[in-house]
């Protein structure tokens, strides 16, 4: 199966959904994303989208390097080195990447599915799982059926089933007002308006603001927006920003605080998650 490069060509794509085998593994190595803006801190800096579309088969992305993140209807996750994320198939999505990829994507098909989540999830990938899917890129198209390469690929299959969800997700509101509050805060992170300012500026009460985010996140404001935040820092974290430089960008008055913030939602400092991903 094919792991592609930066000197790869249209040519070398062949549509998952039309290989007549239940797992297909394609690879990214060395594909360098668009490079840092040291003067845009938004959320579209240093990204690379493939734009909405879908597949019949499932879709499991994993990150070894890297930053990518995955947006489907209702919901947007970020996928950090070594972490990865399930899409189940016929589901709409898009993908973005910063900084050099080298990611992993296993297409499964539906009957071989069954096992895993009907919804979209981050995973947590284990040593073997990652060395799975690296594995199985490296088979040939066509594997035969009843040999070994068939037996990795049940393997595989097996450790996508027993991985647990991530928690590197946020959930997206449909309403329009509040996606223009989402589009507002993702064009400037740094931005600390109070709920009552984001409610006066897309003509709402407060009440009501707080009220239709957590109907449609099931998230407070505040809740939401750190989650965000979180978001931001490891992409760009994974991009090789500084830890004050993200701080800066997301509007905290000191690299302390932030860090204190991050340490509270994922348990450990900025620099030491990004170093077991990197591990």
């Amino acid at each position: 199966m094919p792991v592609f490069s930066d000197r790869s060509s249209a040519e070398d794509w062949t549509d998952p959904d039309l290989v007549p085998r239940p797992v297909v593994t394609y690879g990214a190595a060395g594909i360098v994303m668009d490079a840092m803006d040291d003067d845009d801190p938004r959320l579209q800096r240093h990204r690379h989208t493939v734009d909405f579309h879908q597949h019949r088969k499932g879709e499991l992305l994993l990150a070894l390097r890297g930053v990518l993140t995955c947006e489907v209807e209702g919901g947007f996750w970020l996928v950090p080195p070594q972490g990865a994320i399930w899409v189940p198939g016929g589901m709409p999505h898009k993908f973005s990447g910063a900084g050099t990829i080298e990611c992993y994507v296993v297409f499964i098909d539906p009957d071989a599915a069954t096992a895993l989540p009907q919804h979209a999830c981050a995973l947590v990938t284990t040593p073997l799982l990652r060395e799975l899917m690296v594995r199985s890129a490296n088979l040939p198209m066509l594997y035969p059926d009843d040999g070994i390469e068939a037996h990795l690929a049940t393997l595989l299959l097996d450790e996508i089933a027993i991985a647990p969800i991530g928690t590197l997700h946020l959930p997206m509101p449909a309403d329009a007002r509040l996606r223009k509050i989402v589009d507002l805060i993702l064009d400037d992170p740094a931005d600390r308006g109070t709920l009552q300012t984001w409610a006066r500026r897309v003509g709402l009460s407060e009440r009501t603001l707080a009220r239709l985010l957590t109907q449609e996140t099931g998230m407070s404001f505040g809740r939401w927006r750190q989650q965000l935040h979180l978001m931001l820092a490891v992409r760009w974290l994974g991009s090789g920003a500084s830890v004050q430089r993200v701080a800066n960008d997301l509007g905290y008055e000191s690299a302390g605080s932030f860090v204190t913030m991050f340490r509270k939602a994922l348990g450990t400092s900025p620099g030491r998650y990004m170093a077991e991903r990197r591990e």
